[in-house]
């Protein structure tokens, strides 16, 4: 796609994305943000169709992404009412292991190989699918799983041991 056509594209179609995302999810700067990242991903694909032929896998994508957006938003409230709500109600012998886990961590996560280091941290900080980190790292599937299960062995020995 050329830039004139994909900045024709975003003239047109941005606002009303971004409403039709705020009329779904309530939260401007949600819609904004879901709204940019559809864009940036038709970008990013560089899609050989004109302009008027991807409204429609805008809309979509931008749906598919706002309701990952929520599905992950309760997920992540559920945990937060499941952990305690202040560090005070645990014990002291409870705040010093999660300490000492975290340091244990940390430490395992600086040794790892760095191949299998980026692939972890893609997945679990940066929450991206197997596919879009075999995108990126333009390797295949097959190679991020394999990068991501030693990932976990290496985590899981390397905490172990201590």
């Amino acid at each position: 796609m050329k830039r004139e056509d994909f900045k024709r594209l975003f003239d047109e179609h941005f606002d009303t994305l971004r409403n039709f995302l705020y009329y779904r999810s309530g939260d401007t700067d949600m819609a904004t943000d879901v709204a940019q990242d559809v864009f940036l991903k038709i970008w990013m694909k560089q899609l050989d169709k004109q302009p008027e032929e991807l409204v429609g896998l805008l809309y979509k994508m931008a749906k598919n992404t706002l309701i990952s957006k929520y599905r992950h938003n309760q997920i992540e409230q559920a945990f937060i009412a499941r952990t305690p709500a202040a560090e005070s109600s645990q014990s002291p012998e409870e705040a010093m292991n999660y300490k000492e886990l975290k340091t244990n961590y940390e430490q395992a996560l600086s040794r790892m190989p760095p191949k299998q280091r980026e692939v972890f941290l893609m997945s679990r900080y940066e929450e991206l699918k197997y596919h879009e980190i075999a995108q990126r790292l333009e390797l295949s599937i097959k190679a991020v799983e394999k990068r991501m299960k030693n990932a976990l062995q290496f985590l899981r020995e390397a905490l172990a041991a201590q």
